[in-house]
């Protein structure tokens, strides 16, 4: 049989003896209007009653509407309102039961606390539908843009550090190179000339065209190079006569007499590159001199090789060598910002 105090308050109370009362179940007892006896002097109708916890208790407390005042409104949050049923009576038909409600408080002395509800065990997640998986956080736009600047510095800046030293590497390396392969013309590029003798550097260059031709490189020598205002001899002039001394016949040499840098006298060969048809020629100069000149003879429609002279003032010392490596590199990249040649005198005397 379920008790009064079962939680669900759907019985009517039945008559149990009372026990003895407690300091702690003052807040739960119950009060009946028709169990209470009118205090002396009054029918009951005032509303004056007189209130006994025992019977046997001598002392009455009398408690009168209007003596205390009206409690305050009572809070939606914390309140309950409960309708009694009209049709709810108990067994015998009498009157209507009273439901006892006692808000959650902490146990009374000697009682035992309910123990806890026993933890159900956690059922093992199933397998996420497809696209109810939440993607994970993106970025968000100022974030990825920031990152991409941030690259893009980056990148130029170790693009910039690494240009000049890549480039440096570039000029050692063609230095290296010797091309011998048959071609359409072998062009020596002019140097210093002391009225009509070529200078050391200039000669070290017309020896190994010399050499080229002897060993069936070209079938033609084209020596180019203009002059100084005080010059009474040309570069290209001084090289021909030079050439035709030392045995090269002069119907097989070619004098371009312009040009006063490498870039006016590429400029000048190509238009006699032009004018007969050629395509491939092998360029002499000095090591350090070869991958300028050879960039230039390329962007101006002459597929170039490089044979270097490896005698004369310009590649004695290893010194002068690391000098002329840093200033071809230098004028190199003149050429590619300005596309044209720097006044930096790449020649020795």
């Amino acid at each position: 049989m379920r008790t009064a105090n079962d939680g669900r308050g759907e019985e009517p109370w039945e008559d149990h003896p009372t026990p003895a009362p407690s300091p702690d179940d003052e807040a739960t007892r119950v009060f009946s209007r028709e169990a209470l006896t009118p205090a002396p002097g009054t029918d009951g109708a005032d509303g004056t009653r007189e209130f006994s916890r025992d019977p046997d208790d001598e002392a009455t407390r009398r408690f009168r509407r209007g003596e205390f005042p009206a409690p305050p409104p009572p809070d939606p949050d914390q309140t309950s309102e409960f309708t009694r049923d009209a049709d709810t009576r108990d067994a015998s038909g009498g009157t209507p039961f009273t439901r006892r409600f006692v808000r959650d408080r902490p146990p009374g002395r000697g009682r035992a606390p309910r123990p806890p509800a026993p933890d159900l065990p956690e059922e093992a997640p199933g397998p996420e539908p497809p696209g109810t998986r939440p993607e994970p956080p993106r970025p968000s736009r100022r974030r990825r843009r920031r990152f991409r600047l941030r690259w893009l510095v980056t990148l130029l800046l170790v693009t910039a550090l690494a240009l000049p030293p890549a480039t440096w590497g570039w000029v050692w390396y063609t230095a290296r190179q010797d091309d011998r392969v048959p071609s359409d013309a072998i062009v020596v590029l002019g140097a210093s000339q002391y009225n009509g003798v070529p200078s050391p550097v200039f000669e070290a260059r017309l020896r190994h065209a010399q050499v080229l031709y002897l060993e069936g490189v070209a079938p033609v020598i084209v020596t180019v190079g203009g002059k100084q205002p005080a010059d009474n001899f040309t570069e290209a002039a001084s090289g021909r006569d030079w050439l035709v001394e030392v045995g090269v016949p002069a119907d097989q040499i070619i004098a371009v007499e312009e040009g006063r840098d490498t870039l006016q006298s590429i400029q000048a060969v190509s238009l006699v590159f032009e004018e007969r048809s050629w395509d491939s020629a092998i360029l002499v100069s000095d090591p350090w001199h070869s991958l300028r000149s050879e960039r230039m003879a390329a962007d101006h429609g002459i597929e170039a090789g490089t044979s270097p002279s490896r005698s004369g003032p310009a590649v004695i010392e290893r010194r002068t060598q690391l000098w002329y490596i840093t200033r071809e590199t230098a004028a190199l990249w003149y050429y590619w910002i300005f596309d044209d040649s720097s006044d930096i005198d790449v020649n020795a005397a």
